[in-house]
């Protein structure tokens, strides 16, 4: 089977979301598998220590391969090494029927806007709680107005005004802005000055303007304001620890974001509670929850935002290509 046939699926692939949009993945074909190994040199040590939020991004990426795949006429089966986190997928020309949810891989950002308020319909609601999830991954949904969801938003403030007193944090988030236009362009990675809404402007003026809002009190501002402006809050949580099961969650995680897309209902992540081990196990406690909280999402509908750039295929994909596309 020639390699080049598979390259249109990890060009899908590579729409999947990533902390800071790090894109933290290696592609490689090997016969009729796909192979997602994790680039560690795109790693947040500060944030994501563990490395769990990189493993569910791979674990995201996965399943839109997975997805894609089944719009080619592929059937899968999906593996994955507990030690190195290394994603086996094979591939086998089947007469499957495809995924709708493929049709919205390209479709999915993340959008950093302030929502409209506007509350999604209870049945739309009732249709996300019924993706399908792998073993151990659970998500509840909570309304704006409900105590659950004001719980949630003290601890979000409380996480945020630990992550604003820390350094380290800072200059760890600092490195992966991309703060106008010629920047993004030369990274293709990262989080980019139109993601947020800010103006495209030299890289000094910007580079103040973000040093201003890297502060305690406008996050805290901002923070409150998309809390109060969101209609729902989605909570995914663990049974257990460990690489497999992130990349679990991940592959839950991409289904439901991709149904949500379809519901033209837009997503963005408030994961500082998740990310700070105290400040999760109070919230976990909370919300009388029994597993770990690890991806917080606030749910609600905006209008969309210019998209994050991707890597070109030829930076990702280990081995030479033959035909090499490019993702926008």
């Amino acid at each position: 089977m020639p390699t080049h046939s598979f390259l249109p699926l990890i060009t899908q692939a590579i729409h999947a979301p990533s902390g800071h949009n790090t894109q933290p993945w290696r592609f490689s074909i090997q016969g009729d598998a796909i192979c997602i190994a994790p680039d560690l040199r795109r790693a947040l040590p500060v944030v994501d220590s563990d490395n769990r939020e990189l493993f569910i991004s791979l674990g995201c990426a996965a399943e839109n391969l997975v997805l894609a795949a089944s719009k080619q006429g592929y059937a899968t089966q999906v593996h994955s090494d507990e030690t190195t986190g290394n994603i086996r997928i094979q591939l086998t020309r089947q007469d499957i029927p495809s995924n709708p949810l493929a049709t919205q891989i390209t479709r999915r950002q993340t959008n950093r806007s302030l929502y409209s308020a506007q509350r999604i319909p209870d049945d739309v609601i009732a249709q996300l709680q019924q993706t399908p999830s792998e073993a151990g991954v659970q998500i509840f949904l909570y309304a704006n107005g409900t105590p659950s969801y004001t719980q949630i938003g003290h601890h979000i403030l409380q996480a945020n005004a630990l992550q604003m007193k820390n350094p380290a944090f800072k200059q760890e988030l600092k490195t992966w802005l991309r703060y106008n236009k010629k920047h993004q362009d030369s990274t293709r990675d990262g989080l980019s000055y139109a993601a947020f809404g800010a103006p495209n402007v030299p890289r000094w003026l910007a580079e103040i303007a973000m040093s201003f809002a890297m502060r305690e009190a406008p996050q805290h501002k901002s923070c409150q304001q998309q809390i109060n402006h969101a209609s729902h809050f989605a909570l995914f949580t663990l049974e257990q620890n460990g690489i497999p099961h992130w990349i679990n969650l991940g592959r839950t995680l991409q289904r439901f974001l991709l149904a949500a897309t379809a519901q033209n209902i837009a997503h963005s992540y408030l994961n500082q509670p998740c990310e700070e081990r105290q400040i999760a196990e109070n919230m976990a406690q909370a919300l009388s929850l029994n597993t770990l909280p690890v991806i917080l999402l606030r749910l609600g509908y905006a209008a969309p935002r210019p998209y994050s750039l991707r890597r070109k295929l030829a930076d990702v994909i280990d081995g030479e290509i033959e035909h090499p596309f490019q993702v926008t």
